[in-house]
């Protein structure tokens, strides 16, 4: 079988039903438990091998970069700062120092060529940076793959190792390589796989963020919420799917919008449709993005008011959920 010269893959985003902050860890990082949900909704990421090559065991510099990057948006100046770019030097680095799993790097490999069709916004909460990071490490596992020495078959990693490498590029790379609901604990790296009914949601993305380091540390922000167990968040659906029953919450929340005026105002905007469809409008992760669950039975309702009654005060999306 002749392997990939290409591969187009839908790249999603997340929400989190509920995000807690259950303790600091030694090296500075939050343990965390959150329910991630991901969205049939997200960027579109094309991958070709092109006749360029790279030297994998050189530094990577702009004299020597594996991959080219094509957006129909702004992306970061320097493109080695890029999630995109450290996915890949991240992946290239796992395979030199697993050589004897995985195979050896041959002296030069083909430069990727990468077109990023973007729609999810940035700084939303939405994990868009992070979704691109994991699709890539996905991508150029089977393109690469197939070009390393003392192999039989194209993969060059499992994919348990993939979102160990993911993790170690950013705390939300693991759920995307894991590719399924899941309960999220740890720094967001130990996930378990979780079913969950189809849902509707309405998607409100204001231009408007507040920094994520500056929310860790600041001093309203609970950081000690009481771990629940993995059974108990699982059988719990009902506390946290549609509507938000105590103790779950998102404890970002409350900070954010006394922070940022313009998530408090979408976040408002939801909660007026709360007695509609009888579910709890809240913010994903850090911000900005705020949404509210949609039975379908009210989401024909919800969309008149939305495009005809009363638009909201920012960008917005109907979406529903990858699985269910």
């Amino acid at each position: 079988m002749m392997p990939n010269t290409c591969l187009s893959l839908f790249s999603p985003a997340k929400i989190n039903l509920f995000l807690h902050i259950t303790g600091k860890r030694a090296d500075g990082y939050h343990n965390l438990q959150t329910v991630f949900r991901l969205l049939d909704w997200g960027d579109q990421l094309d991958f070709a091998l092109t006749s360029h090559t790279f030297n994998p065991h050189q530094a990577i510099d702009d004299d020597n970069l594996p991959l080219t990057l094509d957006s129909n948006v702004a992306v970061t100046d320097n493109l080695a700062d890029n999630l995109i770019t450290k996915a890949a030097i991240a992946l290239l680095e796992h395979i030199k120092a697993n050589a004897h799993q995985v195979g050896t790097l041959p002296d030069t490999l083909p430069v990727i060529a990468v077109k990023l069709n973007k729609q999810i916004p940035a700084g939303a909460g939405l994990g868009g940076g992070s979704s691109n990071a994991a699709t890539t490490l996905i991508a150029l596992n089977q393109l690469w793959g197939s070009h390393l020495e003392d192999r039989s078959f194209n993969e060059a990693v499992e994919i348990v190792d993939l979102i160990k490498i993911g993790a170690t590029v950013g705390a939300d790379v693991p759920i995307f390589i894991f590719g399924q609901d899941a309960i999220a604990e740890g720094i967001g790296e130990q996930l378990t796989a979780i079913d969950l009914p189809y849902q509707h949601f309405l998607l409100l993305h204001p231009d408007a963020h507040a920094s994520t380091q500056g929310l860790f540390q600041h001093p309203s922000l609970r950081r000690d919420m009481p771990s629940i167990a993995t059974a108990d968040i699982a059988a719990s659906q009902a506390d946290y799917l549609d509507g938000l029953q105590l103790p779950y919450c998102n404890v970002f929340e409350p900070v954010v919008t006394d922070l940022v005026p313009q998530i408090a105002d979408a976040l408002h905007y939801l909660k007026q449709l709360q007695p509609v469809t009888g579910s709890s409008a809240r913010m994903t992760g850090t911000g900005s993005c705020v949404y509210l669950p949609i039975p379908a039975d009210k989401l024909e309702a919800v969309r008149q008011h939305v495009i005809y009654t009363s638009p909201p005060p920012c960008g917005y999306v109907f979406t529903q959920s990858l699985s269910g």
